[in-house]
């Protein structure tokens, strides 16, 4: 079932030159690994004496690992860490989390980039990691839908989000694509901001605790409660945007 303030689905991308790609984000969207990041960021943080909560862990899900431990030892510690030293507290949060059990993927994911291959549409994945096994593991899982060289990651940015450019980095690697002609999706706030950001059509999914609002409030245009209700409804949403381009 469709959630947002609309039933109808708004015309955003099809009444402009109709979608070209679709970039996921990837922890929280194509992974149920958010809980096991959430655990590993507490843990890490903690031995720095910097506290940092679960709900943290989701509100700043999507941005660089370095940046949010930049902030947090500012604001917590009064300390102006250098990337490197940054580094440093990520590199023990990373070594936490590859120590549980690897997260699965989400029900409808599989479906959902099957349809969206079947519609034409390129496939994109854009995420704040800068863990390579976590990298690796997407070109594994989902070597049929997307190709290496269309994954963004914190590599290959300077600024993360909820700035737009892992965005507009997604859509130069999916083809060359103007922002009208991406749809984004994302379960974070900084993610959707991000994808709102960079001119594209986004699609929340609110896989973690936090409110719709805290989603819809960034200004996502659609809303589901799982990546399998899309899925489901992925050919109301894109086929709905032809009919608007021709109407």
């Amino acid at each position: 079932m469709l959630s947002h303030q609309q039933q109808d689905i708004p015309s955003a991308g099809g009444a402009r030159n109709g979608f070209k790609a679709v970039l996921f984000d990837m922890d929280g969207v194509l992974y149920d690994s958010m809980p096991n990041h959430g655990i590993a960021w507490q843990r890490a943080m903690k031995e720095f004496g910097i506290h940092f909560t679960l709900e943290d862990s989701y509100a700043t899900e999507g941005a660089r690992g370095v940046d949010t431990i930049r902030r947090y030892a500012k604001a917590q510690l009064g300390k102006e860490l250098s990337e490197a030293e940054a580094q440093k507290i990520y590199d023990v949060k990373a070594r936490y989390f590859h120590e549980m059990p690897e997260a699965k993927i989400f029900d409808g994911v599989t479906d959902l980039m099957r349809k969206i291959k079947a519609s034409g549409l390129k496939i994109g994945i854009v995420t704040g990691s800068a863990q390579r096994p976590l990298i690796e593991r997407i070109t594994r899982d989902f070597a049929e839908y997307v190709a290496p060289d269309q994954i963004t990651t914190a590599f290959d940015v300077k600024r993360g989000k909820p700035a737009p450019d892992p965005y507009l980095t997604g859509l130069r690697k999916a083809g060359g694509y103007a922002p009208s002609e991406g749809i984004v999706v994302e379960n974070a706030p900084l993610g959707v901001r991000a994808g709102v950001a960079a001119g594209c059509y986004t699609v929340a999914v609110n896989s973690g605790p936090l409110p719709d609002a805290a989603l819809l409030e960034e200004g996502a245009d659609l809303l589901f409660p799982t990546i399998r209700a899309f899925a489901d409804n992925w050919e109301q949403v894109f086929y709905r945007q032809v009919i608007n381009k021709f109407q």
